[in-house]
């Protein structure tokens, strides 16, 4: 069995209310819900939210709120893991035994159906713990600089000033948007991205929605994109 979680907790502060903010024609959490659901991957698509107006929201959309997510699991500082642990076990408790996770995150409007079963694919056949995407930075690290006071710029690896950006190693950076994983990996705690496997993505479908700004662009993009389809 592969479950889908998509933790969605209520009180986003940067951007009030994100999760369900309307984004190009659709509450935002939508879209996750919708690309889980296309997939066919799926016997239970499962919001984990602390949120009545999200759950109810989101089982109008086609998903399933069967508990409520705890307050302790539904602050700014929670990280992942454990509220996809607490989903995992609460879907054993319900005789939903599961081998394969998805936690899918709330606000990923470009989430491409192909990934999510090219992502399975390789975590079966690696029988890796995890998999997500992740994407290439767009400019090397090792020549990133910081700015001094009065403005003069130094780099932080002084010993690649002078070296072509085409020499130097790719870094990648994860892409945000979803995370298979085992139902024992989830449920034994372990570390969903040094545990992990990465599966690269293009950036142009990567995009970090936590400001105004951020939404905007996200916007654009995904209008440009429907556009030239």
């Amino acid at each position: 069995m592969k479950i889908a979680v998509i933790p969605a907790r209520g009180g986003s502060k940067r951007i009030p209310r994100k999760n369900i903010k309307d984004f190009c024609g659709r509450p935002m959490i939508a879209w996750a819900i919708s690309a889980a659901k296309e997939s066919g991957l799926f016997e239970h698509i499962v919001v984990s939210t602390d949120d009545e107006e999200i759950a109810e929201l989101a089982k109008g959309w086609g998903a399933e709120t069967p508990f409520v997510r705890p307050a302790n699991l539904a602050d700014d500082l929670t990280p992942t893991v454990p509220v996809i642990a607490h989903a995992v076990k609460s879907c054993l408790d319900f005789g939903w035994a599961a081998d394969y996770v998805c936690s899918i995150y709330p606000c990923v409007p470009f989430l491409q159906v192909s990934d999510l079963i090219a992502a399975l694919d390789l975590a079966q056949a690696r029988n890796a713990d995890f998999v997500y995407p992740v994407t290439e930075y767009a400019h090397p690290v090792q020549r990133a600089m910081r700015q001094l006071l009065g403005g003069k710029m130094q780099f932080l690896n002084p010993e690649y000033e002078l070296t072509r950006t085409q020499d130097l190693e790719k870094t990648y950076h994860d892409a945000g948007q979803f995370y298979w994983g085992k139902a024992s990996a989830w449920l034994e705690h372990k570390k969903m991205h040094s545990d992990g496997l990465g599966m690269p993505i293009p950036n142009w479908r990567v995009v970090d929605i936590d400001s105004t700004d951020d939404w905007k662009r996200a916007e654009l993009i995904l209008k440009a994109i429907s556009r030239a389809q």
